[in-house]
């Protein structure tokens, strides 16, 4: 029997009762989809062993998968399986299996795409005993909770986002070439952006890839980025969440930003796979 709970006042819920190794019709998959939304864009399937193809097959209904050529994280992905991004602090005969301390900084994955993506869908397949958690941020609620002429102010504004920015922070430990960052240019996407699917407003700002507002100064520009970044990650609009083995986690990058916790390097080995739902347009 599928069960579906609740796991935090804004943001987050599990469904037990699901086989994704199995077939998922049209009804199931509706399901799924309205459980998400319920949960402001970020749902945890439990109990999910399921092989890389079937983590690919069911993520291919959400819409067409990232494929990471080119990119930086290009020798990160599970060899065959260009749709699967492994994140990982395992090493094996001296090759690392995975992106260690992927995502140590609050974002919206990819925001720096023309069409950032959809959702992620993230398959926990070795876990530490504790530790490693990811936190989520209500971007619903943090957008509901600014007073009604910060609203208005925000609502026109267009903001710069830029894989240049990650460069110098979440992905210091990389080696960024010029050719890495020519395929992926700045983008300019919405403050304010409203979900296609819910018709919820949303901030879409984060600290690991938006550079700048458009238009503004850069001391105003800091300012204000500043404060939005300080307000969407207050504790009444977090979910903290602690994996188990198999646990499928679904977010939405149009609504929720995600930190990975690294406090488990040296605690145990953590071995994720993930895929990306290429996006639409934000405006």
């Amino acid at each position: 029997m599928v069960k579906t709970r609740k796991l935090n006042p804004v943001i987050g819920a599990e469904m037990t009762g699901i086989d994704l190794a199995g077939p998922i019709g049209d009804n199931l998959y509706n399901e799924i989809i309205q459980a998400w939304n319920d949960a402001n864009g970020v749902l945890i399937l439990r109990d999910q062993n399921i092989t890389p193809e079937q983590h690919i097959a069911f993520s291919a209904r959400f819409g067409e998968l990232e494929k990471l050529e080119g990119h930086t994280v290009a020798k990160y992905l599970l060899p065959g399986h260009p749709e699967i991004y492994r994140v990982s602090n395992k090493v094996i005969d001296g090759m690392p299996q995975g992106r260690k301390g992927a995502g140590t900084y609050w974002h919206s994955d990819m925001s720096y795409s023309r069409t950032p993506p959809t959702a992620s869908l993230l398959h926990a397949i070795e876990v530490p005993p504790y530790g490693g958690d990811t936190i989520f941020a209500c971007m619903y609620a943090a957008y509901d909770a600014l007073s009604e002429p910060m609203k208005g102010f925000l609502g026109s504004l267009q903001a710069v986002h830029d894989f240049a920015v990650a460069s110098k922070t979440g992905f210091r430990n990389e080696v960024i070439t010029a050719g890495n960052l020519n395929v992926t240019p700045q983008q300019t996407h919405p403050v304010v952006r409203t979900h296609p699917d819910t018709g919820r407003k949303a901030l879409f700002v984060n600290e690991g890839f938006t550079s700048h507002i458009q238009g503004m100064t850069r001391a105003e520009s800091d300012a204000v980025l500043g404060f939005l970044f300080r307000h969407s990650t207050q504790p009444e609009f977090l979910y903290r969440h602690s994996y188990r083995e198999n646990d499928l986690v679904i977010w939405d990058n149009r609504c929720a930003m995600h930190y990975a916790v690294m406090d488990y390097d040296g605690v145990h080995d953590r071995y994720m796979h993930r895929c990306t739902v290429i996006g639409g347009p934000t405006a």
